[in-house]
């Protein structure tokens, strides 16, 4: 179970990617926390290959909730989400998916999911699927 306070950030996140999307494929890693009262900071990362920025999207997370990382006006996050353009197995191959990470402070686990996509780079002609759950990762906060 997630808060309405996440359910909200990972839908406004998840629709800036597909905008983002519509326009073009170099989405990188994308991180946004929210804060008790409201703030909302977020950060990009495409400096480096996918997998060295997810591990930076993972870290900013971990820093924002310690304390070690501070944004101006923010205080620690109550909640987080980070999406990302990847592939997912669909059985009969890949195909195009933005996927998602996200969560609560306090939860024993975190979620992601998935939205397969189509036409990604082609304006008004994207679309997508239902976001669907893609399993538990490791809490952050």
């Amino acid at each position: 179970m997630i808060s309405p306070e996440l359910d909200e950030l990972s839908c406004n996140l998840i629709g800036e990617c597909l905008d983002r999307l519509a326009e073009s494929a170099d989405l990188g890693v994308v991180a946004t926390a929210l804060d008790g009262n409201s703030m909302r900071v977020t950060c990009a990362f495409d400096d480096d290959g996918a997998d060295m920025c997810l591990e930076a999207a993972h870290d900013w997370v971990r820093r924002l909730a310690g304390g070690t990382l501070k944004e101006p006006g923010f205080s620690r996050p109550v909640c987080y989400a980070i999406a990302y353009a990847g592939a997912v197995d669909t059985g009969s191959g890949f195909s195009d998916a933005l996927v998602t990470e996200f969560g609560d402070k306090g939860n024993d686990v975190d979620y992601s999911a998935f939205l397969l996509l189509d036409g990604v780079g082609s304006g008004s002609a994207l679309r997508w699927s239902d976001p669907a759950p893609a399993g538990e990762t490791e809490p952050l906060l």
